[in-house]
């Protein structure tokens, strides 16, 4: 993937001379941000263009120090993700990297065997897409369609891996990584049995990745359709969403003048009110499936650290699942009442 390419990682070895005598020539990043994106990250990010190597330098400093046996990848394009989405504050954005390896690691059945080949059916179903043009922010619109998943078909998790991989395409782009995202949920038709499917412990790990281990910035969530049944979705996911991501998400219910009031018609397909024709989902899972070569060599190459502890990990593992499904039962009661 694009800034990954031959990315050199971090491996402990005893005795070994220094990280800095073991680095070899990294690619040498160019920037492909447009004067425009140069001054917006100047702005909202704290992006120096003088100072951004310094910085990444002062990432990798740290992550080889701090986090020896990580198996991070340390290019400069893979680094700066990560300063991006975390405004060039070097302890946060070294926190998020961290959490990035963890919640890969916290959860095999999502993270093994990541690859778009793996998920083709979910790609087929119409679940997750992306709309082929962007919004007036330069952003893209990421479209998740419940509806389109049958559970008897594959676990819900397999539509998360989707998801995943779907960002981790987008986040290859600088523009993306100074934009953002905007994502368009359409609730049409969730059931009460689809939407027991998605408890607390499952939006806990989800809310989780996408919070405080992802590098993506998501700066808006259109909800459009959604039954009554989603007030009982929303009350289990929104413990775990912070106030700021929580302010970020928009109802509309069937109004398609509110949602176009946040996404413009002329981007939108047809489906939704648009101009832009059918929803068409080939160009997308194209795009994604020819990228099986690029995600195999990156995401082969991740190991599980020997020192990791408790307190780096974002996920807590049993105890959590535990006191998940103590919520879940609570919950339930509330599904059946918003249903």
């Amino acid at each position: 993937m694009s800034g990954d390419s031959d990315c050199t990682r971090t491996t402990p070895s005893a005795g070994s001379p220094s990280d800095a005598e073991l680095l070899p020539d990294r690619p040498k990043y160019v920037c492909s941000l447009s004067p425009d994106l140069v001054t917006k990250a100047r702005e909202e990010l704290q992006e120096k263009p003088e100072w951004r190597l310094r910085d990444v330098q002062a990432l990798r400093d740290m992550v080889c120090k701090d986090y020896p046996s990580l198996g991070t990848c340390l290019d400069d394009a893979f680094l700066l993700r990560f300063l991006r989405a975390r405004k060039f504050d070097y302890d946060r954005a070294l926190q998020l990297l961290v959490n990035y390896h963890s919640c890969r690691r916290s959860w095999p059945e999502v993270f093994n065997n990541l690859k778009p080949s793996a998920i083709k059916p979910v790609l087929e179903s119409g679940f997750v897409t992306v709309l082929p043009r962007l919004d007036p922010e330069g952003r893209h619109v990421v479209c998740i369609r419940p509806d389109r998943w049958t559970p008897s078909n594959y676990p819900i998790t397999e539509n998360i891996r989707a998801i995943y991989l779907t960002l981790e395409k987008l986040i290859q782009s600088e523009e993306t990584q100074v934009n953002g995202i905007v994502i368009l949920a359409d609730y049409k038709g969730v059931s009460l049995s689809k939407a027991s499917h998605f408890g607390p412990f499952v939006a806990k790990k989800v809310i989780g990745i996408l919070q405080d281990g992802f590098p993506i910035r998501i700066k808006a969530v259109n909800i459009i359709n959604e039954p009554r049944i989603f007030k009982g979705i929303f009350a289990i996911i929104k413990p775990f969403l912070k106030e700021k991501i929580a302010n970020r998400f928009f109802l509309h219910g069937s109004d398609l003048n509110s949602l176009h009031q946040n996404i413009p018609p002329v981007i939108l397909p047809e489906e939704y009110g648009g101009t832009a024709g059918k929803l068409d989902i080939s160009a997308w899972n194209e795009l994604l499936l020819a990228s099986e070569e690029d995600f195999l060599h990156d995401f082969s190459q991740l190991v599980l650290p020997c020192d990791s502890s408790p307190h780096d990990m974002l996920v807590s593992g049993d105890a959590d699942e535990k006191q998940c499904d103590d919520s879940l039962r609570g919950m339930k009661p509330q599904l059946y009442y918003c249903y």
